[in-house]
């Protein structure tokens, strides 16, 4: 790692918007400029590495605990560092995109953490981009209080939960910031521009810049991050491991690799998180070639299944043996006006928190307020007064790499109902992204992109081995773009059908749908400025 290397100044290619001028400022942008300078081949190296893995895994390679890593997980001596200041007691975290209005709920909602993520609860236009860091820096400021023109007040509570950012993945790039003809990775955007300027105030209020990694797929990943976190610290002149950072472990790679990621990442890293829906969109992408990774309707993959449990049990093995905080999967129950079923939703949440706390999890996520609640009475009842269970070391745990594959001990077909249940979600949720909403309820579940991408990729898997046939899925594709349109006048639904054509229904299986539809849709190239 080096800062020497030349850095070229940042244009940015969009209207100037309102208070803009606050995030995007002279200094705002160098910074930026210099961690692009250091960091853009080695991004482009470790995507390349990507795809490497994926080759060498498609042409029947084994997928194992790395060798070359054994004395690291044989080393009996390191640990993460010790909890950094409002990161201790981290029993209920919240989720959502950093919109104003969601802030204001999230920080007030009686959770200990709130995640606001730039990832898969945001559509990346360039309002959403900026605006969300507009609102991150006014609650620093403690300026969020906003009042809607219905007249409706949203009030910052006097004791607002503890703040992570969760930039996007390493394989986005943000088109509005543009240097040499190329555009900037959208990580170091959202990182960057979050950490210039709220980090120091964040510091000044008692907690510090703390940050939750997507999308991972092994430790040089984490190492790459590692490297960004010293050199922001350094070009600030903030104290190195200053800055903290919990992993989602939502790719099947990184779950052969848990702890080689900690220790990347030890003197900066906050834990490890189990992202139950890109786990599973994960294992298809990496296997669906193969016929014994079929996988059923999504909603029989919970997490009891034995590969699922494997996963989670062993992450908290590895989290608690190194020191680090263990957080559990999202509850997205959308509470409703139902009093039957909305108890009947509550009930499932409510045992699957006590399954996770049970299980040593030292806190887990919700998608909405009203779920807090639930979750802080599932984790008081194992946790009483102590904050975490780090100490419970979870020794009676040992996971086979054979246990994180065992897919094919919950081989089903998949149902009619399945079937149409991802069309009609994966429609839907792409009508949201491309008209600028990152998440929305379906169903009477918050579903953000990670939903949209276990949909998508099962649907193309169930064709690729003749599960269903593309007549009958082009009918039920039919049949729910009539529907839709017919429901939600408006509606993008032509466009939302081609993403999900391109995206699910051909011979291959792109990455992501979201840099297709980005690129395609999103991109606004309005106004060139230096």
């Amino acid at each position: 790692m080096t800062a020497s290397a030349p850095t070229r100044s940042l244009r940015v290619l969009a209207y100037p918007g309102d208070r803009h001028d606050e995030i995007l400022t002279p200094d705002a942008l160098e910074f930026l400029a210099r961690l692009d300078a250091v960091f853009e081949p080695r991004r482009l190296e470790v995507l390349k590495e990507r795809r490497r893995l994926a080759d060498r895994l498609a042409a029947g390679s084994p997928l194992d605990f790395p060798l070359a890593t054994s004395s690291v997980r044989a080393d009996p001596d390191w640990r993460v560092a010790p909890p950094a200041p409002g990161l201790t007691d981290r029993r209920v975290e919240i989720t959502g995109p950093p919109d104003r209005r969601t802030a204001v709920n999230a920080l007030g909602s009686g959770a200990q953490v709130w995640m606001a993520d730039f990832a898969d609860a945001t559509a990346p236009t360039w309002d959403n981009v900026i605006g969300g860091q507009l609102n991150l820096l006014d609650a620093c400021r403690g300026r969020i209080d906003s009042t809607t023109a219905g007249g409706k007040e949203y009030r910052l509570a006097a004791q607002p939960a503890t703040i992570m950012v969760r930039p996007r993945g390493w394989h986005l790039v943000e088109e509005h910031l543009q240097t040499g003809g190329r555009a900037v990775s959208a990580s170091l955007v959202d990182f960057g521009l979050y950490f210039f300027h709220c980090a120091q105030r964040q510091i000044g209020a008692g907690h510090g810049p703390y940050f939750y990694l997507p999308k991972l797929e092994n430790r040089f990943e984490a190492r790459l991050w590692n490297d960004v976190f010293l050199l922001a610290q350094d070009l600030l002149g903030i104290p190195r491991g200053t800055i903290r950072a919990t992993v989602l472990i939502e790719t099947i790679t990184a779950a052969f690799e848990m702890e080689e990621i900690l220790h990347e990442l030890r003197e900066h890293s906050a834990g490890l998180t189990a992202g139950r829906w890109d786990h599973l969109f994960s294992l298809i992408k990496t296997f669906g070639h193969r016929t014994d990774f079929q996988l059923p309707d999504r909603t029989e993959v919970t997490m009891t299944v034995p590969f699922m449990r494997a996963w989670t049990e062993l992450l908290v093995r590895t989290c608690h043996k190194r020191g680090a905080h263990a957080v559990g999967g999202m509850a997205a129950h959308v509470p409703s006006g139902d009093p039957a079923a909305n108890e009947a939703a509550l009930a499932r949440v409510r045992f699957d928190k006590e399954r996770e706390a049970e299980n040593g999890f030292d806190g887990s996520r919700v998608a909405h307020p009203g779920l807090v609640p639930v979750c802080r009475e599932a984790f008081d009842g194992v946790l009483g007064d102590r904050p975490h269970q780090l100490d419970r070391m979870r020794d009676d745990v040992a996971v086979t790499a054979a246990d994180l594959l065992a897919v094919r001990r919950i081989g089903a077909p998949p149902t009619a109902q399945g079937v149409r249940a991802n069309v009609a979600v994966a429609l839907r949720y792409f009508d949201a992204w491309l008209r600028g909403h990152g998440v929305v309820a379906l169903y009477g579940l918050m579903e953000d992109a990670a939903t949209a991408e276990i949909a998508r990729v099962q649907l193309w898997q169930w064709l690729r081995h003749r599960t269903v046939g593309r007549e009958e899925l082009i009918a039920v594709l039919d049949e729910e773009c009539a529907a839709f349109a017919a429901q939600q006048p408006g509606a993008l639904v032509s466009q939302a059908r081609a993403v999900l054509e391109r995206t699910a229904l051909g011979r291959d299986l792109p990455a992501f749908f979201t840099p297709d539809a980005y690129s395609r849709h999103l991109v606004r190239r309005q106004e060139v400025r230096s």
